[in-house]
């Protein structure tokens, strides 16, 4: 039985007041490996900051971890270390890229896998999936040009489906459910909902 937690949003500024309860224990002063890495391809990136700054106002320490730039030391010694891991928004594609080329990927799974909180905002949810292919109408795929499949890090069994009903991705979330509805478990959440996962428990709240 694992003792998985975690924290998947589209827009975490927006829901960050349902984390204290969630994390269920005191959250002042823990810190927080915090990847911006998906932001990197965007042009637009302002909730990158929004979700660091939202972090910081509930308590937690944030440490930046920019993967594309560290040193594998330097990623496995903050992914073990900080007590939460959180990935923010931006291109799912050439986040998978590069967790995968770095063995980041490896490690936040079984780091979640032995019990440590994973937050997630939009990418950094998508990326907890068994497979990423079904975003290719939200994200730019050719943005990751080294990644040959889309096998994510498969913590849960469903697919989140950030930003229903959310400017600008109304129209391509509403072409992901219409495509993949039937045939994959989807979680669509708009930007005031949060997808908790805790063990086997699922639920969406917001």
């Amino acid at each position: 039985m694992e003792s998985k937690k975690l924290f998947l949003a589209s827009f975490f500024k927006d829901v960050a007041h349902l984390f204290p309860a969630f994390a269920g224990q005191d959250i002042q002063g823990k810190r927080v490996t915090f990847i911006p890495t998906a932001g990197i391809p965007e042009k637009i990136r302002f909730y990158v900051g929004a979700d660091r700054k939202a972090l910081k106002k509930i308590g937690l320490i944030t440490d930046d971890l920019e993967i594309t730039k560290a040193t594998r030391e330097e990623i496995a010694a903050k992914l073990k270390g900080n007590d939460y891991i959180f990935i923010s928004g931006g291109n799912t594609f050439f986040l998978l890229q590069e967790l995968r080329r770095t063995g980041a990927d490896k490690i936040i799974a079984e780091e979640i896998r032995a019990g440590k909180l994973y937050i997630g905002a939009s990418a950094g949810s998508i990326i907890m999936s068994p497979d990423i292919g079904y975003v290719k109408d939200m994200d730019d795929c050719s943005a990751a040009p080294y990644l040959k499949e889309f096998t994510a890090l498969n913590i849960v069994d469903f697919y989140p489906v950030p930003h229903h009903t959310n400017f600008p991705f109304k129209k391509a979330v509403g072409k992901i459910i219409a495509k993949y509805g039937s045939e994959l478990k989807l979680y669509p959440i708009t930007n005031k909902q949060s997808i908790l996962v805790d063990g086997d428990t699922v639920e969406v709240r917001g």
